[in-house]
């Protein structure tokens, strides 16, 4: 805010020293210049910021999966919510459309694993989880399960359980 601000004075300032320098002034046309250099700079500096600002939104939708924690989206601004909903939902549409009937979902192996089962700890009372086989296991703090690790992976990213590592 205070970068646009900036930027507006600048260029009422200049807006106005130009009908000056139309009028006969020259010596006003390097203030002028080098004004505008600053604009132009200020404009780099802000898009550069928003850029890195939706980068890391994107990599949110990534760690978080498709639901941002209240604190998160806390600190994003209206329109930053609204690209985070559209390229969520680009990012299912493509998952849909590869990888058969199903779909596939890119963001469950965020690194290859080691093993297809994990033995993990409950942080918090989650409720009933239901795993491939049909089984349901009852999710509560501190209680620890053996379970695939691609059915576990967003809930250790949303800080329900936890890794075990032994």
């Amino acid at each position: 805010r205070q970068a646009l601000e900036e930027m507006r004075a600048l260029y009422e300032r200049n807006q106005a020293d130009v009908s000056e320098a139309k009028s006969g002034r020259t010596d006003l046309i390097f203030l002028i210049r080098f004004r505008h250099c600053c604009l132009l700079r200020n404009q780099r500096c802000i898009l550069a910021y928003l850029y890195d600002r939706l980068l890391r939104i994107r990599a949110l939708r990534w760690e978080y999966g498709s639901v941002l924690p209240n604190t998160i989206q806390f600190h994003m601004s209206a329109e930053e919510v609204e690209w985070f909903n559209r390229y969520k939902k680009s990012l299912a549409t493509y998952m849909r459309s590869v990888g058969g009937e199903e779909g596939l979902d890119l963001t469950q192996d965020i690194k290859p694993p080691k093993s297809l089962y994990i033995e993990v700890r409950c942080l918090r009372d989650y409720g009933e989880f239901e795993v491939d086989d049909g089984t349901t296991v009852l999710l509560k703090k501190n209680s620890q399960h053996f379970l695939p690790r691609w059915k576990c992976e967003q809930l250790i990213r949303q800080g329900v359980l936890e890794h075990i590592l032994s």
